[in-house]
């Protein structure tokens, strides 16, 4: 499926700030059903910041935000989210196939009747991220990798509008990240799912990527992955001198500040 002109995302003239910090401000971006958004910067830039606005878990400073032509607002189950990392309880006994049920009903209230759940579409989820085999596992007993593979299953157990993705890559191997951005990528191409992509590495999802949006110092650029990751602009956004390297199919930035490609962001969702 094509990028669609349906708006699923609308920040207009949007502020984003904590006391006299700004993280980002008069931003104006619509992201489109079928559209691979990613989002790049620095440590503290107000990348997950910018998720947590759209999950309606934090207030916008000024402007407005949209989700689906409507005011956000938290909760809503058209949205599903891959959280960026975090281990779970060695000791917690909730088997991977209940963590990616969750996903299905942890909406509802009460129990589901048992023969209710749909236990083959969550076989198929974890299928679909190499993690069939792990359908019994208690999830605090697994690996880094493991648990991350669970949670996009979770996140694309059903059918979403739009994807938030916080650093989803993390902890796994070369394998792995191909792994979950291929089965990120199916989503929105089979369903229309609008993505909107974390990440402090861009090579892993550069085949897939409609736009970038880049946070630094407060500023921003948004565009295609060549407008944006250029020379030029990085070193505008940075006032330094930043030179983009391209290595084979590979790009490699130069000269950014030290903080710029840490693997954690300013602070973790809790929603």
């Amino acid at each position: 499926m094509t990028v669609t002109d349906a708006p699923v995302v609308a920040f207009r003239g949007a502020t984003l700030g904590y006391g006299d910090r700004t993280l980002w401000s008069e931003l104006d971006l619509t992201v489109r059903r079928g559209e691979f958004l990613a989002v790049l910067g620095a440590n503290g830039s107000g990348k997950t910041s910018f998720l947590r606005t759209i999950l309606g878990v934090q207030s916008l400073s000024g402007g407005s935000l949209d989700v689906e032509g409507r005011p956000v607002r938290r909760g809503n189950p058209a949205i599903g989210y891959i959280p960026q990392q975090r281990r779970f309880d060695p000791l917690m006994p909730l088997r991977a196939r209940d963590l990616v049920r969750q996903g299905l009903d942890g909406h509802r209230w009460g129990f589901a009747r048992p023969g209710g759940i749909d236990w083959d579409r969550i076989l198929t989820a974890l299928d679909a991220v190499d993690a069939a085999h792990l359908a019994d596992v208690p999830v605090g007993v697994l690996s880094g990798g493991e648990q991350q593979r669970v949670r996009v299953a979770q996140a694309l157990v059903t059918r979403r509008d739009l994807l938030l993705c916080d650093e989803p890559l993390l902890s796994l191997d070369l394998a792995g990240q191909v792994t979950v951005t291929e089965r990120i990528d199916r989503a929105r191409h089979d369903d229309g799912t609008a993505v909107i992509f974390v990440t402090h590495e861009i090579n892993p999802v550069l085949d897939h990527v409609d736009r970038v949006l880049y946070l630094a110092g407060g500023r921003f650029r948004i565009g295609a992955v060549d407008e944006v990751l250029s020379s030029e602009t990085l070193s505008d956004l940075y006032g330094a001198p930043v030179e983009v390297l391209r290595m084979r199919d590979r790009i490699l930035v130069v000269g950014a500040p030290e903080h710029a490609h840490h693997t954690h962001d300013d602070e973790a969702v809790d929603a």
